[in-house]
């Protein structure tokens, strides 16, 4: 299924993201509402920081999550969601993998 002469433009080549030595992987796209990321969480701890708003929906599996300035975790499941401030961070804590999307502002 590879296209070694892919002419598309480079606004229709989805993106790919790889952090935390290949352990959290996403994919960008365009939604109707803006970009966004559809990715996966190895089980394993992370912490990200987000420039601008983001609203993170759990597709499947169940993860833990820490706020920056925040003693307490809050656990989302699958079909539940939660809002990123602009300029802070987060802790993820996932005890299996994770599916999510990835809304930003």
């Amino acid at each position: 299924m590879s296209n070694p002469h892919n002419t598309a433009p480079a606004a229709e080549i989805v993106s790919h993201n790889v952090y935390f030595e290949g352990k959290v992987q996403s994919l960008g796209l365009e939604t109707p509402t803006g970009k966004a990321t559809v990715g996966v969480m190895k089980t394993g701890s992370y912490t990200f920081s987000a420039s601008s708003p983001e609203t993170m929906l759990v597709i499947s599996g169940r993860m833990q999550v820490r706020f920056s300035g925040k003693d307490d975790q809050q656990q989302y499941e699958a079909q539940e969601s939660f809002e990123v401030p602009a300029e802070s961070s987060f802790e993820v804590h996932c005890e299996a993998d994770v599916a999510y999307i990835c809304y930003y502002a």
